[in-house]
């Protein structure tokens, strides 16, 4: 039976081609590595040809392309067979819509508020322009609306097996409303002229037996559809009469009647562009075709947690982690029912459901307390341990770098500031816009704040968004928390000085408005439902702005050092000194002790290896800068110069010379230069400065894919090429090393390790999708079972093959299996470290009662290791490291020299016990 806090887990992605099947038989092998739990990307019924699982449009179901029930039993089996446990990741904040797959959805657009399903999706259903009746936009359209239309792109068609009509628009199917279905009958048979015949007279009094506006409604819609479909003959007539439907050119008449019948749907067609600034459905992010879910709805909660509660009653889930819980409205009452559902399921007896998080946190937040969670998956500290090993004296010279570079201050703010704007005013404009009306209407319920015009409080709430500093508060229905209240409080005085008009009074308005202080006595009688809304709305939209403008725009846009530019971190932190580490490790053994400790995730913008190689560049800023500046002028002839064109420009520029240091292979990789142009374009629209995703600039792009395939063309670059092999292969080494006691972090801090796929070699991969490329665990299991004995010193001299870092994770899992306790309820213990050389070692031990475990690593190589000529062994390293309290081995000892812990590896970890300090006494 696997533990209830895991050990370590093992992240896989599962796809058509790597499916439930697959995972089972990998499950051996996780088993030998020392993983506890096999932790999966969303299994449930996910968009067919999904190579991520998000896109989910039934959460009752196991995903069929997977292996379905019958595969995943076999999952379950193999898991149970090798003590492994299992952890989802599951999606409660959206579902893939849109084409025709997500039945609710389906249902929704067939009888819009009236649907069952409608309490499920977040629209504003009286929020479309131009329109007198309510409807969802569907922004669908690869052109416009009126071209599509006139091209015949938009079709009507009959389902005969289903007795129902609805629109096409290639694979998006559109559900025609029941109570249109008389009419279309009518127009059918006219069209046919098949008045007088058997099949054209049973359609005519089908129609006439539910006339009406409203009819048939839902509880006749059944029945309506059953008679349909029965008419003998009826099926040939529709498909004929259809014509009148049958838009294209030169067929006026049946356009105009095609977008009549449209116009009275629940939805309206619009052009995919239309989305930026008038979708009125609640989306994950900017993605069209991902629709929030209202998890707080009850009904809603307990259908997408069916599958989960009955996997967890059968005992085949051992543990969940929640995506995205900061886009739920309330997330403190869905942690609520879900330890509740979970409880229910496991029975009395068992222990809690172990359940993570993702969850960024902005610098110095503190993770809120949610019912039944355990931390997070381990974003920010994945960026501790980047800074606790970069070297700080560096990255003030890289400041000044890259200050040259881009004729720009190294102030990371006004960057993030600029893509925020950025951000509101495309990707978010349509969720900005609905928020901001909200506010005017609140504004305009009352006599006392009805003159604050609708202009000067979109741009107040604009100010506030760009200077809200974290993703989100967590309001409930009760008001603000006080932390909450004093973010809120503090964002408003920042917005306010960065206001020039009148401050008559708008920002307190706004201010009271976010905290729901509005419905308090002496406030006027504003309308409850609707500041409660704009409330916890604003929570699920400024989640959303951050991470758009930060991961997916600023990361793009400043390039400093791409090692600190990861998901959950800022580019331009600055490093963490050992004694600020210890101290976020106390705290974190005390508080969030069971969280997970991830180094590279699905989601990350660099392979964990390639960012620990590029963490070298700062521990040699003045070689790097000349090396810059010699790579510049090597390749200006490659650049590609048009009128004001410049690509790539010098900003760039500068980005592609780190990714490509990061993710250059050890071994020669046909597919690199392609692998680079791919992860470049997606770079460079992500950036949103000389090319988007929105609105493309073909030439740029064009222009940066000429530049890579020039610069990396052997017979084109030779020189060029030279020099990036030469550094690299020092890089690499530094890299490696830094590597090691990465890993050893992950392993050995407080906190659950995980492993994503593939990562136990080299990892040097580049930003999604090259980050999921498949994994040969073939080769990899093959490897460790000739590592049951390492000669750690062989290994070390083939580092480059990975199978180092193979033995070394093997050795460390193997070290938390035989341990448990020590690691995940154990306490963390300073080690002060002295001598020439202390700077470049963290040491501390995790103690549980009499046991304890001393953990040593390295750092900051350059000067160990003659800047990556050569790997360091012990003999290099002069400090020692104070135990006092601690025994290793027989010897009762003050120190322990660095250069007898560093043997072949710059890291170590020692079993040792806490010294009984009566005995210590006695003997001496």
């Amino acid at each position: 039976m696997s533990p209830a806090i895991p050990t370590a887990t093992y992240r896989i992605q599962l796809t058509a081609d790597f499916g439930f099947d697959d995972a089972a038989a990998i499950v051996p092998y996780l088993k030998a590595l020392g993983i506890s739990h096999l932790y999966a990307s969303p299994f449930t019924k996910a968009r067919k040809g999904s190579n991520h699982g998000y896109d989910i449009v039934d959460h009752t179901k196991l995903n069929p392309e997977l292996g379905g029930e019958e595969g995943f039993a076999r999952l379950s089996a193999a898991l149970k067979q090798n003590d492994l446990g299992l952890i989802l990741d599951f999606v409660p904040n959206h579902v893939g819509v849109h084409f025709a797959d997500n039945p609710w959805w389906l249902d929704v657009l067939e009888w819009g508020p009236a649907s069952p399903h409608a309490a499920s999706f977040d629209i504003d259903w009286e929020m479309l322009p131009f329109r007198g009746r309510g409807g969802v936009l569907l922004p669908i359209i690869g052109s416009s609306y009126g071209k599509a239309l006139e091209d015949g792109e938009i079709e009507l068609r009959y389902d005969a097996d289903e007795g129902s009509f609805s629109a096409w628009y290639f694979e998006h199917r559109l559900p025609i409303a029941p109570q249109r279905y008389g009419e279309i009958l009518r127009a059918i048979v006219r069209e046919a002229d098949a008045a007088e015949s058997a099949a054209g007279k049973a359609l005519l009094d089908l129609a006439d037996k539910y006339r009406g506006v409203s009819r048939p409604d839902r509880k006749e819609a059944p029945a309506f559809k059953a008679a349909l479909k029965a008419i003998e003959g009826g099926a040939a007539l529709i498909a004929k009469g259809l014509d009148a439907y049958r838009a294209g050119e030169g067929r006026a008449a049946q356009i105009q009647t095609l977008h009549n019948l449209l116009e009275r749907q629940h939805y309206r067609l619009g052009h995919w562009q239309l989305a930026t600034s008038e979708i009125n459905y609640r989306r994950f992010f900017d993605v069209n075709t991902l629709a929030g879910l209202r998890v707080e709805d009850a009904g809603t909660f307990e259908a997408i947690h069916q599958l989960v509660k009955r996997l967890v009653a059968n005992g085949q889930l051992q543990g969940l982690r929640l995506d995205h819980i900061d886009g739920l409205r309330d997330p403190a009452q869905y942690f609520q029912r879900l330890r509740k559902l979970t409880r229910d399921a496991q029975g009395p007896a068992a222990a809690p459901l172990y359940m993570v998080i993702e969850k960024i946190l902005g610098e110095g937040e503190k993770l809120p307390r949610f019912a039944g969670v355990h931390g997070t998956t381990g974003y920010e500290w994945l960026n501790v341990i980047t800074q606790a090993l970069v070297d700080g004296a560096g990255l003030e010279p890289l400041d000044e770098i890259w200050r040259q570079i881009s004729n720009r201050s190294p102030d990371f703010e006004p960057v993030l500031m600029r893509a925020k704007r950025r951000v509101l005013e495309t990707l978010l404009l349509s969720e900005f816009t609905v928020l901001t009306r909200l506010l005017a209407r609140i504004a305009n319920g009352h006599y006392s704040t009805r003159d604050f015009s609708a202009d000067n409080l979109r741009q107040v709430f604009e100010l506030y968004v760009l200077h809200f500093p974290v993703y989100r508060t967590y309001i409930t229905g009760n008001g603000p928390t006080e932390p909450d209240r004093a973010l809120i409080e503090q964002t408003i005085e920042k917005a306010r000085a960065d206001w020039y008009g009148a401050d008559d009074g708008i920002f307190d308005f706004l201010r009271d408005a976010l905290t729901m202080d509005l419905l308090k006595p002496g406030h006027g009688a504003h309308s409850k439902p609707r500041v409660r809304r704009f409330a916890l709305k604003v929570q699920q939209f400024t989640g959303p702005t951050m991470a758009k403008s930060l991961e997916d725009t600023a990361f793009y846009r400043y390039h400093r050092l791409l090692a600190l530019n990861e998901v959950g971190g800022e580019p331009a932190a600055h490093a963490i000194p050992p004694e600020a580490f210890h101290m976020l490790m106390t705290e974190r053994a005390k508080n969030w002790p069971h969280g997970m400790t991830a180094t590279m995730t699905h989601d990350a913008k660099r392979g964990e290896d390639a960012r620990t190689r590029l963490l070298g560049l700062a521990e040699m800023p003045g070689e790097w800068a000349a090396t810059v500046s010699k790579w510049k002028v090597m390749n200006a002839p490659h650049l590609v110069i048009d009128g004001g064109l410049r690509a790539p420009s010098a900003t760039f520029e500068y980005m592609l010379y780190q990714a490509l240091l990061g993710a250059w292979p050890l071994e020669p990789d046909p597919d690199f230069t392609a692998r680079m142009q791919a992860f470049a374009l997606k770079a460079a629209r992500e950036g949103k400065e000389d090319t988007n995703w929105i609105n493309p600039h073909p030439a740029y792009e064009d222009g940066v894919k000429t530049f890579i395939d020039r610069i990396l063309d052997p017979a084109k670059s030779g020189p060029f090429l030279d020099s990036v092999q030469s550094l690299s292969r020092r890089l690499s080494v530094i890299g490696a090393l830094n590597s090691l006691s990465q890993v050893t972090l992950k392993a050995t801090m407080p906190g659950v390790p995980d492993f994503y796929q593939g990562t136990e070699f080299w990892d040097f991969s580049l930003v999604d999708p090259d980050n999921r490329r498949p994994v040969d665990f073939a080769a990899r299991a093959k490897a460790l079972e000739g590592l049951s004995d390492p000669h750690w010193s062989a290994l070390a001299e083939n580092w480059h093959d990975g199978r180092l870092k193979l033995a070394w994770t093997r050795q460390l899992l193997k070290l938390r299996g035989e341990h448990p306790q020590l690691f995940t309820d154990g306490d963390y213990r300073p080690l002060k470290v002295s001598g020439p050389h202390a700077d470049h070692v963290i040491a501390f031990a995790r103690t549980h009662g009499t046991d304890a475990v001393i953990v040593a690593v390295g750092k900051t190589f350059a000067p160990l290791s003659d800047h990556g000529r050569q790997w360091p062994r012990g003999e290099v390293w002069d400090a020692t490291i104070e135990i006092d309290g601690l025994v290793l081995g027989d010897d009762v000892a003050d120190g322990l020299p660095i250069r007898d812990l560093f043997g072949d590896l710059p890291v170590t970890v020692r079993l040792a016990r806490v010294a009984d300090t009566r005995s210590v006494r006695r003997k001496a």
